[in-house]
């Protein structure tokens, strides 16, 4: 089974941030279709360091190097594993600079970004906006910072 790796920044006003996803099939979701900035572990790869390299590739932003916190894992709907950490940030949602994937859709290959946006969320409407399995994390954070 599949292993993602991700980063959620959050900020001291217990803010989140997390990503909606790039391409076709999300373009019309949004409730419970959110995520952590997050993507594969390759193989014999270190999960800490996939989630800092998919949070490069997928913002355009430098990865925050210290302060994180593990989050522990929880498992999609899919089968997949997804492994979290948190990391006290700041970015501007405005200057996302996403990576791109080319998929071929209706009949030709086609460009889309890896997220199309990024938002600062209060930790009720992170829990709305997340897919369900992802949202123990935000739980898991408000616990470490005692809340």
């Amino acid at each position: 089974m599949l292993t993602s790796a991700g980063l959620l920044p959050f900020r001291v006003q217990k803010e989140v941030l997390i990503a909606h996803p790039g391409g076709p099939f999300f373009a019309r979701k949004d409730a419970r279709a959110w995520s952590l900035i997050k993507g594969e572990v390759h193989p014999g790869e270190d999960a800490k360091a996939a989630a800092a390299r998919e949070f490069a590739e997928e913002t355009g932003w430098e990865c925050p190097i210290d302060g994180w916190i593990e989050l522990g894992s929880v498992r999609l709907r899919s089968g997949k594993t997804v492994l979290g950490w948190a990391v006290e940030a700041d970015f501007d949602p405005g200057l996302l600079n996403p990576g791109h994937f080319t998929m071929f859709w209706h009949g030709r290959n086609q460009t889309f970004p890896e997220i199309d946006q990024v938002r600062w969320c209060d930790a009720d409407e992170a829990r709305r906006l997340l897919n369900p399995a992802q949202t123990p994390f935000i739980d898991r954070l408000l616990r470490t910072l005692g809340s």
